[in-house]
């Protein structure tokens, strides 16, 4: 149902069931007035598509602010535009805030005495708070056409002037009003807007004055269709959940104003407000949420953890006390560490290269805690166990492969060498986990010997390290004597060698490969390569 019906007493849009499904709860709403001092914060993204790296800094540092003071964290969805709706995305846009461990307190799912948490469904609040503002005149109607507006919008273009309503409908006569009603003319509802002369204290900018009766006409509350426009329904559900703090985009600042003088119409005390810096790209462009790299859910598909997407979007623009820049924090660690005084103002820019960076420092820090690293090592197990189910060219995939210690050791040895878990499936370290199907000899370096002799040979000294000296160093002093009996040079049999383990051209040195497959692993790939040869 639309706000256009319940101030027109036109046919109803939507079935009366349907109707009252919709406002269920919504009378459970409580004044703000008798709430206690607890701090409540929401963040209220729209249902049109992916969250990305901004919206979720925003979502972030509310929960950062909520929780540092014993808080509340609640997610809205403003869905009030219903021309941009995307299906399921709300659904989407809560499921990766709890995969980034924002877990908000009150939710379209996970419910809260405040709600309903989706906008689409408080239509009827809405139209019992705008005939408060009609009825005491803060806000009127205004029977302007489209054609019209039209017209004066290109007017003021051609004229050079800034193209905003010209408020010609703030003051009809009553016989004026009485016309267009008999007639039916359709209508919005615009608030009257006041001078503003005094600033309003930004927790992040400090004091802002901006009089945008100058640059503005009347602002529109509830669109022709009835349906109300953002900044209305923002004020309303925000007085009514009892928000405390509203932390949003520099971008929203300039609407705070606006804002403030809807809260002065009501007669309601504002929340504090507190706006955060631009986040840019590297090259100092601005973030579209048509860069697909930047979507959260595509960072989680593409194997970054949580834990490095949030320690990467709260390592710029501040925030936060005794933070190193080249660290990994837990949520809790940063709760603990967050003061809102100490965000910036200036704009940050986005170095997406250095996501891949804290991806490293958190499988680092992960390995040093048993309970942790043993999440890692199931991570690790499934992942392998998609990818070789996914991919027939990758070679059979080993069970003895997947065992708890080994995983462990593998992790262990390329904590330096990867930056996601899933650099452990590509081809530079598939070997690890199977024979590789192609394995291809030729263009090996030429050799005076044939290359299955060098091998048996090198089978040979490997079969002869004892288990307890099977490292590095005795695997490679073994090859290079193997060189040393048939007078060839180092490089070509470690060629060779690692070939034959690997089917790789270029790698790690040979002695850390033969150490990482194992000893019986590393004998059976040796014996394999030899059969080819």
């Amino acid at each position: 149902m639309t706000l256009y019906v319940l101030w027109r007493n036109a046919k109803s849009l939507v079935s009366p069931s349907k109707f009252s499904r919709r406002i269920t709860s919504s009378r459970s709403i409580v004044s703000s007035k008798n709430l206690c001092s607890e701090v409540r914060v929401r963040f209220a993204p729209s249902p049109t598509g992916f969250l990305h790296l901004g919206g979720l800094r925003t979502a972030l540092y509310n929960y950062l602010f909520a929780k540092s003071r014993k808080g509340k964290f609640i997610l809205r969805i403003e869905d009030t535009d219903q021309t941009r709706l995307v299906p399921e995305a709300a659904e989407k846009l809560e499921a990766v805030l709890n995969w980034a461990k924002i877990v908000p307190d009150e939710s379209p799912f996970v419910g809260g005495s405040y709600g309903p948490y989706v906008q689409s469904q408080r239509y009827e609040i809405y139209g019992d708070h705008i005939k408060k503002l009609l009825h005491n005149g803060a806000a009127y109607k205004c029977y302007c056409s489209e054609t019209r507006l039209d017209l004066l919008r290109k007017d003021l273009q051609r004229r050079g002037e800034t193209v905003k309503y010209d408020n010609r409908c703030r003051n009809l006569s009553a016989a004026k009003i009485e016309k267009f009603e008999r007639q039916g003319v359709p209508f919005c509802i615009r608030l009257k807007l006041e001078d503003i002369t005094e600033p309003f204290e930004d927790l992040v900018f400090g004091s802002i004055l901006n009089n945008i009766a100058e640059i503005e006409g009347d602002p529109v509350l509830v669109k022709t269709d009835g349906f109300p426009t953002y900044h209305f329904a923002n004020v309303v559900d925000d007085h009514l959940m009892g928000i405390t703090h509203v932390l949003r985009g520099i971008e929203w600042q300039v609407s705070t104003p606006k804002h403030l003088l809807l809260y002065k119409a009501f007669g309601w005390d504002p929340p504090n407000f507190a706006h955060l810096p631009l986040i840019t790209n590297s090259d100092g462009t601005k973030l579209s949420k048509r860069q697909g790299d930047l979507h959260v859910e595509s960072l989680k598909a593409k194997g970054f953890s949580s834990t490095a997407v949030i320690n990467f979007v709260t390592n710029i623009g501040g925030g936060f006390e005794n933070r190193e820049h080249n660290a990994i924090y837990s949520i809790d660690e940063l709760i603990e560490k967050f003061h809102l005084e100490r965000i910036n103002t200036n704009s940050c820019k986005l170095e997406i290269e250095k996501l891949s960076q804290f991806n490293q420092l958190h499988i680092q820090q992960y390995l040093k805690s048993p309970s942790d690293a043993a999440l890692l090592i199931t991570e690790l197990r499934e992942l392998l166990k998609q990818s070789f189910q996914d991919n027939s060219c990758a070679g059979t995939l080993q069970e003895t492969a997947l065992s708890d210690e080994r995983l462990f050791k593998i992790l262990s040895w390329s904590k330096d060498r990867i930056f996601r878990l899933s650099d452990l499936v590509t081809p530079e370290f598939s070997y690890i986990w199977a024979i590789p199907q192609d394995l291809s000899f030729q263009q090996l370096p030429s050799m005076s010997a044939a290359p299955a002799d060098v091998l048996h040979t090198v089978i040979e000294n490997v079969a002869a390290i004892p288990e307890s000296n099977f490292d590095k160093e005795n695997v490679s002093k073994s090859v290079k004597e193997v060189g040393k009996k048939f007078g060839l040079k180092t490089p070509v049999v470690m060629t060779l060698v690692r070939r034959a383990v690997s089917g790789l051209k270029q790698g790690p040195p040979v002695g850390e490969m033969l150490v990482i497959l194992g000893k019986e692993t590393s004998l059976q790939r040796l014996k394999h390569a030899q059969l080819l040869l």
